[in-house]
């Protein structure tokens, strides 16, 4: 059955409840009743704390915490529940990976290959690793049409590349990366791939086996979930080799003392790495969030999506004074879409946006080498869909940047395009 985000809008109390057409899915995504209602039941009739305890509350709240690690597993199609970490967010996931593995595994003179479209999240880490471990950063550029330079990437992994960490999804420019052949790439020459999925997993069928990576990071609050929980994903393999990252309760097995010396021996996976009290209910509203967009179908969000990005896309360019940046067919990009008005910084669209009932992000969005990169030092607006989104949003958006446009230029038969 085809997405219809008409009926799929009653299921957002904040987009029933409230008049505005909401384009800052990029940043973090609305919630389904769904959702809030399986958080607050698990609140109201389960709620305890996991593992150990005997109790018929402590055993609930654990078989819920569990089977939500398998309801994501299923997701990704990962080969075990044991693959897969809860983290706070995908920045945690990728730090885990670069303190858990790099800090341990990177030695001087190795390289880890990044590009110029990398969330600080999953630059910064590396950044840090790198300097720590005296090994090197080499940053891949853009190609044609805002896509990733593929001659550059194959010239920069070498012998020395001990990991290829990349985004699936550019935050800014939308562009999709073929993370298939980047992983194939990596592993030709021994080195780990590490895919950051935030702007891919809510938004298309992600498939980790197919794709061959070794790291996936997301975020639930992308896709529906709450805000403190996150996904690392993790080849099962790799992650038993694996120190922690954190240390302290329920990543341990057993802690021994004997001859004045402490000798703790680890938790099995996937609680290894995920000490402490976890977020209990932020598993169980990201399992929600999952079921909801199964029901959905991910194909089908893959679809809404291309379709409204290529119907803005076509609104966009009948605007004269507005500059689009990212590849300009829309199979290579996700529903991201960067932009800036002629005579207006960012942050006076967005705020003038916002008047008006749009929200929208505005600035470097957690990328500033890369608009640094392509010239645009006060960074970009940027307008991004979900499954509830509509033409009439995007109809919406392209009304007001008329009329922003118009008070700027003062010119309104120039406005519009031929």
């Amino acid at each position: 059955m085809a997405l219809n985000p008409y009926e799929i809008r009653r299921d957002f109390p904040l987009l029933v409840k409230r008049r505005i057409v909401y384009l800052d899915n990029a940043a973090t995504s609305q919630k389904p009743r769904q959702v809030i209602e399986a958080m607050a039941k698990f609140y109201e009739e389960k709620y305890a704390n996991i593992h150990r305890g005997l109790h018929v509350l402590s055993r609930e709240a654990s078989e819920a915490y569990e089977e939500a690690h398998e309801v994501v597993a299923k997701f990704i199609d990962a080969k075990s529940w044991r693959e897969i970490v809860f983290v706070k967010n995908t920045t945690e996931a990728i730090n885990l990976v670069a303190y858990s593995w790099g800090l341990r595994e990177l030695r001087k003179g190795d390289e880890v290959v990044v590009t110029i479209m990398e969330h600080h999240s999953n630059l910064l880490p590396w950044v840090a690793i790198a300097k720590l471990k005296g090994a090197k950063l080499r940053i891949v550029e853009l190609g044609e049409d805002y896509t990733l330079n593929y001659e550059q990437l194959e010239e920069s992994i070498s012998e020395r590349t001990r990991v290829v960490a990349v985004t699936h999804v550019s935050n800014v420019l939308g562009t999709l990366n073929d993370v298939k052949r980047i992983a194939k790439l990596a592993h030709e020459v021994d080195a780990i791939c590490l895919v950051d999925g935030a702007q891919s997993v809510p938004h298309m069928p992600v498939n980790v086996r197919e794709i061959g990576c070794d790291f996936l990071a997301f975020s639930g609050h992308k896709m529906l979930g709450p805000t403190g929980i996150g996904v690392l994903y993790g080849r099962e393999e790799l992650l038993s080799e694996m120190e922690p990252f954190l240390y302290g309760g329920d990543m341990v097995r057993e802690v021994r003392y004997a001859g004045g010396a402490v000798r703790p021996s680890w938790n099995e996976l996937p609680w290894k790495f995920e000490a402490g009290t976890p977020n209990i209910v932020g598993g169980v509203g990201l399992a929600e969030a999952v079921r909801y967009l199964e029901r959905i179908g991910m194909d089908e969000v893959r679809r809404h999506e291309v379709e409204l990005t290529q119907y803005a896309l076509k609104r966009l360019r009948e605007l004269n004074g507005v500059e689009v940046y990212g590849p300009s067919k829309v199979e290579k990009r996700g529903g991201v879409i960067a932009f800036n008005l002629r005579g207006l910084d960012p942050h006076s669209v967005a705020a003038l946006l916002d008047e008006r009932g749009i929200a929208v992000r505005s600035g470097f969005h957690c990328a500033q080498p890369l608009h640094e990169y392509l010239g645009l030092v006060e960074g970009t607006v940027r307008a991004s869909f979900y499954i509830y989104n509509t033409r009439e949003d995007v109809d919406a958006l392209i009304n007001a940047l008329g009329k922003i446009l118009m008070l700027v230029e003062g010119r309104a038969s120039e406005i519009v395009g031929d």
